[in-house]
């Protein structure tokens, strides 16, 4: 039994840690899982790498018991993935939406969309790659668009699209920062600014939102807010921090795009070009394996 899917990635507008309540976008940045499988009790290898194997292992486990399977599964998943892993650009959510997708087709069951991304966020917890569950991230790489949520309660509570005109260019640091080395921070200086930010969301003021979100995060995470304020220079639309960054994504018009871009490739990091995503995980087709 084998299937395939694919799951882009999404920025965040706000991040959900401080409050509870995120909202965050779909951009095009790619993973692709192929998922190989056979009745039975035993292991489900991720092959050609380590990182990120439980939690391979443990979404391709759930979606089968949610899909009535008794007596197992085992077998082997391959990943393919242009987001890169612990910069705050959804790379856990794409991972485990592509590989939940991708076992319902293995096994031919017809799951409901959010029982995949429950399923996901649920491995992702056990994995500890995620502090609030991340519902606002997964639901943006599996849906595309723009959701606003409330993650205690996995609630959408608005949806909506940015302009598919624009551009994103995305600043990638060397640095990673895991979601262990969060552990302690508090968040509570910046509620206030967060809940504003999250408010601003929900009447659709998104670029705005970004940018209150980033400012605030950047004070607790000590992650600096420079290459935002470079682009914003250069005429971005808006920039900010990625969920725990220390990636951070600018919006920009396409008549502004080279001049963001240039200056961003002028500074130490990796520099990615993408588009706003409004496509379902469902519709994209596979193109990295």
């Amino acid at each position: 039994m084998i299937g395939r899917a694919a799951c882009r990635g999404a920025a965040t507008i706000v991040n959900a840690i401080a409050t509870g309540k995120g909202a965050a976008f779909g951009i095009s940045l790619e993973v692709d899982a192929a998922v190989e499988l056979e009745n039975g009790a035993g292991d489900v290898a991720l092959a050609g790498s380590a990182e990120g194997a439980d939690l391979v292992a443990g979404c391709v486990k759930a979606v089968a018991a949610r899909a009535g399977v008794t007596g197992g599964v085992r077998g082997e998943v391959h990943i393919s993935s242009e987001i890169p892993i612990s910069r705050g650009l959804k790379s856990s959510s794409a991972v485990s939406n592509a590989v939940s997708l991708a076992t319902s087709r293995a096994l031919g069951a017809t799951l409901p969309d959010m029982d995949l991304i429950l399923a996901g966020i649920e491995e992702s917890m056990k994995a500890g790659v995620t502090i609030t569950g991340a519902f606002d991230d997964a639901s943006a790489c599996y849906l595309g668009g723009v959701v606003v949520t409330d993650n205690r309660n996995f609630m959408i509570l608005h949806k909506g699209n940015m302009d598919p005109d624009l551009d994103i260019v995305v600043h990638v640091p060397e640095k990673r920062i895991t979601k262990k080395s969060l552990k302690g921070l508090d968040f509570s200086p910046i509620k206030k600014d967060v809940e504003h930010a999250f408010d601003l969301a929900m009447r659709g003021e998104y670029l705005k939102a970004m940018e209150v979100n980033s400012r605030a995060y950047a004070r607790v995470l000590d992650v600096s807010e420079d290459i935002a304020q470079l682009a914003r220079k250069k005429g971005a639309l808006a920039a900010g921090i990625s969920g725990t960054g220390p990636a951070t994504v600018a919006v920009c018009n396409r008549t502004e795009m080279g001049d963001v871009l240039q200056a961003l490739q002028k500074e130490e990091g990796t520099v990615l070009k993408a588009k706003v995503n409004d496509v379902s995980a469902r519709e994209v087709v596979p193109r990295l394996l």
